[in-house]
């Protein structure tokens, strides 16, 4: 894949083109600005501060980005000028004002590559990146097994309970590595001494590994959020059903929605409706994405939020991102509530002046 650089003379910004294409653009009619500024403050302080590790904690996604470069200072900046402008950030015509503007087209390459069965992916127009959307699971758990509720949310395995993640990585024989998701359903991890979480049901262990997020509803009512914690290392097969998957998470308990994170105990508290999953490898954390779209009346609206998450589905993936859009019990409210966000969206990054 060959990369090549284009001067903008008026900012320190690099911009890298491959496959993904990122063009410096006028600003668009930004239309409605469907947003909640104090919810994107806050994912910002958030981002802000885990970049402030600094790409020795982390340098897979703490970084200008591969594709579209920024450097670190400027993404920071914009990130701090979120909230120092919070009241204004609703203006569209300030929006335009302060930030540069850079469209993001479809990586087409990597589009081919995807199974003619994935048609959502297949169908996506030149000019548009295919916006997904995900949500924090709300479900019934027991806190012990039952014949309704048999599937356990694990917590990392007693062998590494611990170890830092970087100790963990450097020991294969660990049991977290040993199993896939099929053979953990049919109890593989009964009689290992894994501590168990909470007990589901198995649609709601499944929406839990695909969002990443679950808020257990015990039947005393006390609630408990669990967020993926550390993994098996089998890579997410993009021409695989999500159920017949052999990626496995372990969970931990924590306060508030986590977004990205090396470790669980150094994760991103984001919000919902400001908050992005995306390709962090390469695009790198912390960039502010401004989407948009004609709804019902068609009249222009534009959402924004912080590249803030990722997931197994963003590997190698300049085509997509995935948007926060809240807490639902099932699949049905989550969908009902988000009929009107359409799969395709014109994407623009944006960086404050």
């Amino acid at each position: 894949m060959k990369y090549w650089l284009i001067p903008v003379f008026l900012l320190t910004v690099k911009v890298a083109f491959c496959s993904a294409d990122i063009k410096s653009a006028s600003p668009p009619v930004i239309g409605t600005l469907k947003i909640n500024t104090q919810a994107l403050c806050n994912t910002a302080k958030e981002t802000l501060s885990y970049l402030k590790y600094g790409p020795t904690y982390d340098p897979q996604v703490i970084h200008e980005g591969h594709i579209f470069k920024v450097p670190m200072p400027k993404i920071k900046e914009t990130l701090t000028f979120i909230c120092a402008h919070q009241s204004q950030m609703s203006n569209p015509e300030f929006v335009s004002k302060h930030f540069n503007f850079y469209r993001w087209y479809p990586d087409r390459t990597q589009i081919n590559t995807v199974h003619v069965s994935k048609s959502l992916i297949k169908r996506i127009p030149l000019d548009k990146i295919l916006m997904t959307k995900y949500y924090v699971h709300l479900a019934h758990a027991k806190t012990r097994k039952t014949p309704q509720f048999s599937y356990p949310i694990y917590g990392v395995p007693p062998d590494e309970a611990h170890l830092s993640i970087e100790e963990a990585e450097k020991s294969p024989h660990l049991i977290r590595f040993q199993y896939g998701k099929q053979a953990i359903l049919k109890g593989a991890l009964n009689q290992k001494d894994v501590p168990v979480l909470a007990y589901v049901k198995r649609d709601d262990l499944e929406a839990a590994l695909l969002q990443g997020t679950l808020v257990a509803v015990f039947p005393n009512g006390k609630e408990k959020i669990f967020n993926v914690h550390r993994d098996n290392h089998v890579p997410y097969d993009k021409n695989r059903a999500p159920y017949a998957q052999e990626r496995y998470w372990y969970f931990k308990e924590v306060h508030g929605i986590k977004g990205y994170g090396k470790d669980a105990y150094h994760k991103i508290t984001v919000q919902p409706l400001t908050t992005f999953a995306g390709d962090l490898t390469h695009f790198g954390l912390g960039k502010l994405l401004m989407v948009q779209y004609h709804n019902a009346q068609n009249i222009t609206e534009s959402r924004m939020g912080i590249l803030a998450d990722t997931g197994g589905a963003f590997a190698n993936n300049q085509y997509q991102v995935d948007y926060l859009s809240g807490s639902y019990a099932n699949v049905q409210a989550f969908a009902q509530a988000n009929k009107h966000l359409p799969d395709y969206v014109q994407a623009y990054f944006l960086v404050v002046k």
